[in-house]
């Protein structure tokens, strides 16, 4: 049940004096639920949120932050003004500012000092004047919707009778009526050349469901006929187009009427073809009506899916490819263009297709351009959805946890939900938001530039931007991701208005992949890059800068076994994970470390002096002992000087260096250049012990 408070019409009182507010609401009584706001922008926050919630606003003129000029420029752009009356209350007499706010959309004035009377009588006589006029709009809408509603359902019902006498469904009219209109709307929205207003498509919309009415006259043997058509039988049926436009010539009495001028134009020429290969009359190019050409294509696209007496149904796919492939013959290309891009809507639409659901939707197209005169506010009907869907969005948005947000241009201003204003910690209303202090403090100036630019990057066909951020919220950093989609005018050249969007917290989430990714890219013990990861890392960094020098150490840990041996592998490990964190504290942060597996570990880094002197002094800071384990590398160490070194070649020249070390006792670093000569003596060393080892098995 709905208490008596529910029956209440709401006021919303705009004045930064808040003894006016408390008079104006005393004068106007318990019967209005009264708001109230301190400025405009906080009246400009209640009429984004309330909507048509808001029955009446009282406005003052001379406020901070946003006048009450300024608030009826923001109510006039967003059209608000036509929805909810405003009434203006001020000490200002001249008439210089009442001529200006009754051409903002005002609809009346009350000076100061009040009266209680007065302002009783204009709050209710404004209110009752509004009633009234919205409802004299919904009636004429009704009676609109009522009588094109029948109107629909005579044609559709007449295009019917020849197709239940042509043994098909009846679905077909329906079909065609419903593809036309899609087609219609989207060729409209792509171009004026055809000058397609709302009542046109409405109507040829409705006349294509006489598009077959010719086919009354043919005979029954051959209009169903399951078998191919002969000749003489398929000259019969092309007919029906001449047959089906003399019937709507003969109608005297209607020749002027558009209905049947447009029947006539579908019913003789949707056999046509663009390339002139048509009947009956060989029409080529736009010599057919645009009418003609629509009907002409859903008419083949229906035939297509639909089961017939002599073929079986094709699927959606399989007559898109037959159309568009020249195989049904041809038709214009801009047309094909706009039928590619409807497809899907079109096989959602012709898959819920019913008698009345085309009627309304046909008709609801009809009263809405009726109710769209600047003149006259929306119907009951409209403003009750209207609210009906702000509603829905306030509960969403309040169960969603996710700072949902309206973004207009002009002026500068965005509004967000409740729980983005509690989240951010920001007002409501946020005046220029790109240079706000708190909205810049959360995010930075670059980030808020990045999709600034984004957003206006987008077109009026793709207008979606995504991605994912960083930004400080109550003193934390957390990670967002954003989702926006941006506002472009319906002018010939669009031009970028504002953006709606939402920004969703996904820091779990994030840090949960974050650490997957580690978890796939590092050493599990030492918590260094594993070599997997670091081969891709140091590939990438080379192949940036070719031209520098680059030094590659591989480092093995002598005696490792013993540590193993004699104390255990957990002391093992400890020993690893202390010699990474030796490793990781003699480089610079840019620089690489990683366990490359085992005890071998791997060190990267870009050099622009001689290396001797770093690499000295690398290996002196990595030793000592620990808990009574030694601690002695060998190391072998590769540099690639400007060259077009790749990293296998640097691994191998570091690891034959190493090897050469190791062979020599241990416990010191060679450079793969100094190590040459020594390196091709061991090289054919074990060339001779794997030739003696052959030999002797």
């Amino acid at each position: 049940m709905h208490s008596a408070a529910d029956a209440k019409q709401t006021v919303l009182i705009v004045d930064d004096s808040a003894m006016n507010r408390a008079l104006l609401a005393d004068m106007i009584g318990e019967e209005y639920n009264i708001i109230e706001a301190a400025n405009g922008l906080e009246g400009v926050g209640y009429i984004q949120s309330l909507g048509t919630a808001i029955s009446l606003v009282l406005l003052d003129i001379v406020m901070p932050e946003m006048d009450g000029f300024e608030v009826l420029a923001v109510m006039n752009k967003n059209d608000w003004i036509k929805e909810i009356p405003v009434i203006m209350v001020s000490s200002e007499k001249a008439s210089a500012y009442i001529e200006r706010a009754y051409e903002l959309g005002v609809t009346d004035f009350i000076s100061r000092p009040f009266d209680a009377n007065i302002v009783r009588r204009r709050v209710t006589n404004t209110l009752m004047l509004y009633a009234k006029h919205r409802a004299l709009v919904g009636m004429v809408a009704d009676q609109i919707h009522e009588r094109e509603k029948g109107n629909s359902l005579m044609v559709a019902v007449l295009g019917q009778i020849v197709e239940f006498r042509n043994g098909e469904s009846g679905l077909h009219v329906l079909h065609v009526s419903t593809m036309t209109d899609i087609l219609l709307n989207y060729i409209a929205k792509c171009t004026d050349q055809y000058g397609l207003t709302a009542e046109q498509i409405s109507l040829i919309s409705m006349a294509s469901s006489l598009h077959d009415i010719g086919k009354i006259s043919i005979p029954d043997e051959v209009l169903n006929k399951p078998d191919r058509l002969t000749d003489e039988e398929f000259e019969c049926m092309k007919t029906h187009t001449i047959i089906g436009a003399q019937m709507l010539d003969d109608l005297a009495l209607y020749q002027n009427e558009p209905l049947v001028k447009v029947a006539y134009e579908i019913c003789r020429w949707h056999h046509e073809r663009y390339d002139g290969r048509g009947y009956p009359d060989g029409l080529k190019g736009d010599e057919i009506p645009i009418s003609a050409q629509v009907v002409s294509l859903a008419d083949v696209y229906d035939a297509l899916i639909s089961k017939r007496v002599y073929k079986d149904a094709y699927s959606h796919e399989k007559a898109m490819e037959m159309i568009l492939n020249g195989e049904c013959g041809q038709f214009n290309p801009f047309l094909l263009e706009c039928f590619k891009e409807c497809s899907e809507e079109i096989r959602g639409q012709l898959d819920s297709t019913s008698l009345t659901g085309h009627s309304n939707r046909t008709v609801n197209r009809i009263v809405e351009s009726v109710a769209r005169p600047e003149c006259v506010a929306a119907s009951s009907r409209t403003l009750s959805m209207l609210e009906y869907e702000r509603m829905k969005y306030r509960f969403f948005a309040s169960m969603s946890n996710e700072t949902q947000y309206e973004y207009t241009e002009n002026p500068p201003m965005m509004v967000v939900s409740d729980w983005g204003h509690s989240e951010l910690n920001s007002e409501q209303v946020i005046m220029d938001p790109y240079h706000n202090k708190r909205i810049v403090g959360a995010f930075g100036e670059e980030l808020l530039k990045l999709v600034h630019d984004a957003l206006r990057n987008t077109t009026p066909d793709d207008p979606i931007v995504r991605m994912d951020f960083e930004g400080m919220v109550d003193g934390k950093l957390r990670w967002y991701h954003f989702t926006a989609h941006a506002i472009w005018s319906n002018d010939d050249v669009p031009v970028y208005t504002g953006s709606i969007g939402k920004m969703v917290d996904i820091h779990e989430s994030h840090q949960h992949m974050v650490e997957l990714q580690h978890k796939a890219t590092h050493d599990h013990l030492t918590g260094l890059m594993n070599h997997a990861y670091v081969r891709k890392a140091i590939a990438e960094r080379m192949a940036a800068h070719p031209d520098h020098t680059f030094v590659f150490m591989l480092i093995d840990l002598d005696n490792f076994k013993k540590a193993n041996d004699t104390r255990g592998h957990l002391f093992g490990d400890q020993v690893l994970q202390h010699l990474a964190g030796q490793l990781k504290g003699s480089v610079r942060t840019n620089d690489i470390v990683a366990r490359v597996g085992g005890d071998e570990f791997l060190m990267f880094m870009e050099l622009n002096t001689d290396p001797c002197a770093p690499i000295a002094r690398i290996y002196g800071s990595i030793g000592g002992a620990f808990e009574g384990f030694e601690i002695s590398i060998s190391m072998g160490v590769a540099i690639a000087r400007g060259e077009s070194t790749d990293y296998d070649t640097m691994f191998r020249h570091a690891d034959q260096a190493l090897y050469a070390v190791k062979r020599a006792g241990r416990g010191q670093y060679a450079f793969f250049e100094d190590m040459e000569d020594v390196i091709e003596e061991i090289d054919a060393q074990d060339t001779a012990l794997s030739a003696i080892d052959l030999s002797e098995a």
